[in-house]
């Protein structure tokens, strides 16, 4: 690597360090750009016409047919018998995670607007954390900086929903300067109202309660990962429950097979891409962004994809947006990094084990409290301090090494190896 770095940049691999250091942060840029793209192309769909419940089963068929290859393939030899238990707490993360979060989170999106439902979306931190008090898995402590940090950030993001919700205010007239190329017209209803009171309401209501089933789905995530390892092959059954259950769903409402007609509309353009590319594909991309810095640097982003959403849906959808929204999505912004600053300094504060890991009874709920929706990466992936039989044996190698080039007899390397056993193990 060094020798490649050296000759890329010419005296040395800082360029080339310097560029694999920037790859995950470019990484979590693209992928909250491909999420803020999924906003525009849901709001699209229903302003076609399309069902919610439709919407979001047609989702989880596309990205199940995605990811069960990839599990099979990836994770076939390592994957641990599937008990009922883990099945049942499987079948409740499709429920929880996939159904009803996103059945809720469509229909708080048709009711209100994507840059709307995507700045409520990030109270996911702060209700986590209340739900992990609430079902006592984790304690409040308010003497220590990190304890307080979190409870206000909650507080914070919990009145900059209810800023977003009742205060509209006048119109910010800086995006309506950008060019407008307006996809509205390539829906059948492409005209727009004004979003009501009423819905608002409901909308902000649909959406604070997704957040809390996002949160049911990260305790029971975390309870899975510990026991189940294989995140491919969790994925693909959570998506494979979450397509029958929506399924189900949508059928009970809508028998009628015109709803569930596709064509080379939007709604196929729509239904795809969520499955495909918001779901299936960018789940790989996530979890190598997970494994390379954690779930912290992942929720540090989120905040990126409320900027894309507003600017796409100015553009592209024509949506107005008020001084109300953008004070709010500021608080809800704001308490945020004050969970996520709680969290990191929680996390420091915490002892460390020889392969780099929280030791005490935090380790089992750590995940939890988490903003990041994917389990953590395995262990003995993490950078930490090498064990004590990893520097004896880089010893013993170095010693070989040192005697070989010396041009001493087989014996004495062997003696020499013996005595830098001996001198470990008195240690």
């Amino acid at each position: 690597m060094g020798r490649a770095a050296g000759g890329w940049c010419g005296d040395g691999s800082g360029g080339w360090a310097a560029a694999e250091a920037a790859r995950p942060a470019v990484a979590m840029v693209a992928l909250q750009f491909l999420f803020s793209v999924l906003q525009i192309f849901i709001k699209l769909a229903l302003n076609d016409g399309m069902d919610a419940r439709v919407l979001v089963a047609y989702r989880f068929m596309f990205a199940s047919a995605v990811l069960c290859p990839i599990a099979f393939v990836v994770e076939r030899k390592k994957r641990p018998p599937l008990t009922m238990k883990v099945l049942l707490q499987l079948f409740l993360c499709g429920l929880f995670g996939f159904s009803i979060n996103q059945n809720l989170y469509v229909f708080a999106i048709k009711l209100t607007s994507a840059t709307f439902i995507t700045a409520i979306s990030n109270l996911t931190p702060a209700t986590t954390f209340l739900l992990a008090i609430l079902t006592r898995l984790e304690t409040l402590q308010l003497r220590k900086p990190a304890g307080q940090a979190k409870l206000l950030g909650t507080l914070v993001g919990m009145g900059g929903a209810m800023l977003l919700t009742f205060y509209k205010g006048p119109e910010m007239m800086l995006l309506r300067r950008l060019p407008h190329p307006n996809l509205v017209h390539i829906t059948e209803n492409h005209h727009l109202h004004p979003i009501s009171t009423g819905n608002q309401i409901i909308g902000s209501f649909l959406g604070i309660i997704s957040c809390f089933s996002y949160a049911t789905w990260l305790v029971i995530q975390a309870k899975v990962g510990e026991v189940y390892p294989c995140h491919y092959s969790i994925a693909a059954m959570v998506c494979f429950f979450g397509a029958l259950q929506s399924t189900v769903m949508a059928v009970c409402v809508h028998r009628d097979m015109e709803h569930w007609r596709l064509g080379l509309n939007i709604r196929l353009y729509s239904s795809a891409y969520a499955g495909l590319i918001a779901s299936g594909s960018a789940f790989p991309l996530l979890s190598w962004c997970l494994r390379k810095k954690g779930p912290l640097f992942i929720s540090v982003f989120s905040p990126l994809m409320l900027i894309f959403v507003a600017l796409l849906s100015s553009v592209l959808l024509d949506e107005a947006l008020h001084l109300g929204s953008v004070l709010g999505s500021v608080l809800i912004v704001g308490g945020l990094y004050l969970v996520l600053w709680g969290k990191a300094k929680e996390a420091a504060g915490l002892p460390q084990d020889e392969h780099g890991e929280s030791t005490g009874d935090y380790n089992s709920k750590r995940s939890i409290t988490s903003s990041c929706a994917l389990p953590e990466s395995p262990k003995g992936q993490h950078h930490g301090k090498r064990s004590g039989n990893g520097k004896r044996e880089s010893k013993l190698a170095s010693k070989r090494k040192k005697l070989s080039e010396k041009g001493e007899p087989p014996w004495c390397i062997k003696k020499g190896r013996a005595k830098m056993s001996k001198k470990g193990n008195t240690k």
